[in-house]
């Protein structure tokens, strides 16, 4: 279909030959000389672009500019005048015009405009999709070689980059071929884990990621050493490509000083790793260390209720003399009686708030229908955690401490992935009900679908009994027991869970915030 475009001037005869370029690359021009016309003209006909001149008699361009958006309020109109005047580009600008051009223009700038605001989606689709083809190769031997934690969290930045870029595209098949490489670069990510992932565990082992028992020590702790006043943001089932989503929203408040990521430990599920970054211990040293504080999953009650102990027991464990805070924010209201009394954290050297709105909309969006259907998908799930932020108690909270001159980081204990391929397990009434891992004595299992752990110990993990074992899912695998499998399947396919192995769940930002 041709592009359709109006261009009002009132020396438009003057214009033939750039509306001659114009046409000739295809465009069809109508021309009047006047705000009048230009607003009838516009109530008769459909443009893609209006071209407007400001310095015209009778009725300007910036009196004519309302008007035509009264008529025709989504197609973009670009200013054009001879003056310099600030006062005018702010009139123009705050009009909502799409784009403003100084006389005396020249074809190109008049093109180039018209391809800004006409042709974006189009030129958009083709650049992206031509450069992320142009990479695929690259990325995919980059997975096939990857040997190293630090290796595999530079490719899992590089693919959550190209999903947030390529998910603005209108180009399925491009989308599927990404879709397609996650997945392979998932399975690659398994047997990596599979391989590396005990060695970690060892004490000897030189060459390890810091780990979710290792995270204070090793990131946080050294900054409030610095003499900063840090506020230390957990959230829960935070992953990057959400912060990426909301990371423009900083710009005014804060600096990114470190945008970097550390491994969660196995399982990915908060009892496991929320208690190990508060404790600076493995779940196996908790259990044996301060086994009234430990419920292994087949115990009754809060698997969560003493993250503030062992925070302070880890801060005295080295020697640490700060002055802090806890605060766990589970409900709206807990947010907002922090948000009203936010200045009792100005003489602190170390805060630390837990916010748990992004699980709960997780495990919303498995049992409501309506939220299932606004967060259909990644892209989806992305928005309604970017429009949930930027309305939030959080975000004034956030605001509120840059104006104190706090350091800010934020990260989270695990993130979360898509499952959208049941797997069949077996197994007694004993065993975890958590669909990303599953442990206990009596499983029956294909070996091959499951990262299996025969002996806890060596992945630092508590025993729940004689024999017990635990099975991590992989990929975006769930599990689902024969008895009533359709419908099981029906149910949680294509919900958020966390607990196994996947770059999503074990790849965790870690984000280092100064205030402006």
């Amino acid at each position: 279909m041709d592009t359709k475009i109006l261009w009002v001037d009132d020396e438009v005869e003057l214009l033939k030959p750039h509306i001659m370029f114009l046409e000739n690359k295809g465009y069809s021009i109508d021309t009047c000389n006047n705000g009048y016309d230009a607003i009838e003209s516009a109530n008769e006909n459909n443009y893609d672009l209006i071209i407007l001149d400001e310095m015209m008699p009778g009725m300007t361009g910036l009196e004519t500019l309302p008007k035509l958006k009264e008529v025709s309020p989504t197609t973009p109109i670009v200013m054009v005048t001879k003056s310099e005047e600030e006062n005018i580009m702010d009139r123009a600008v705050g009009a909502d015009i799409a784009d403003y051009l100084i006389k005396p223009v020249n074809p190109n700038q008049v093109l180039l405009s018209i391809k800004k605001n006409v042709h974006k989606q189009e030129l958009y689709d083709e650049v992206t999709t031509s450069d992320y083809r142009s990479q695929f190769n690259e990325i995919t031997n980059e997975f096939n070689s990857a040997d190293s934690f630090d290796k595999w969290a530079a490719i899992y930045k590089k693919l959550i980059n190209w999903d947030i870029q390529l998910s603005n595209s209108s180009d399925s098949n491009v989308k599927e071929i990404l879709s397609y490489q996650k997945t392979e670069a998932n399975n690659q990510y398994v047997k990596f884990i599979k391989n590396t992932y005990l060695d970690w565990l060892k004490p000897k082992t030189i060459s390890k990621p810091i780990m979710s028992h290792t995270l204070m020590k090793s990131k946080v702790f050294p900054v409030v050493d610095k003499g900063k006043d840090v506020v230390f943001l957990l959230i829960d089932n935070f992953r990057y490509d959400q912060w990426l989503s909301i990371r423009h929203l900083f710009t005014h408040y804060y600096n990114i000083a470190k945008e970097e990521f550390y491994c969660a430990g196995l399982p990915t599920a908060t009892q496991y790793v929320r208690n190990s970054i508060f404790s600076g211990l493995t779940p196996l040293a908790m259990g044996k260390l301060m086994p009234n504080m430990w419920l292994n999953d087949n115990e009754e009650g809060g698997k969560n209720q003493y993250e503030e102990q062992f925070l302070l027991r880890q801060l005295q464990t080295y020697g640490k003399s700060y002055k802090v805070s806890f605060d766990k924010l589970i409900r709206p209201e807990n947010a907002r009686k922090l948000l009203d009394n936010i200045s009792r954290l100005k003489n602190n050297n170390f805060s630390v708030i837990i916010y748990n709105f992004l699980d709960i909309l997780s495990h919303a969006r498995t049992d409501t229908e309506i939220i299932r259907e606004l967060a259909d998908d990644e892209h989806a799930f992305r928005s309604l955690t970017a429009s949930w932020f930027e309305h939030s108690e959080l975000f004034d909270m956030i605001k509120t401490l840059s104006a104190m001159g706090k350091t800010l980081i934020i990260t989270s204990d695990h993130g979360t992935i898509q499952a959208n391929n049941a797997v069949k397990i077996i197994g007694d009434r004993e065993i975890s009900s958590n669909l990303r891992y599953k442990t206990g004595r009596k499983m029956d299992y294909n070996p091959k679908e499951v990262f299996e752990i025969t002996n806890p110990e060596e992945a630092a993990l508590p025993l729940t009994g004689i024999s017990s074992r635990y099975i991590f899912a992989c990929n975006n695998d769930f599990f689902a027991y024969p008895n009533n499998y359709n419908h099981y399947v029906k149910y949680y396919k294509g919900t958020f869970q966390h607990g196994g192995v996947s770059m999503e769940e074990m790849i965790v930002p870690f984000i280092l915030l100064e205030s402006k």
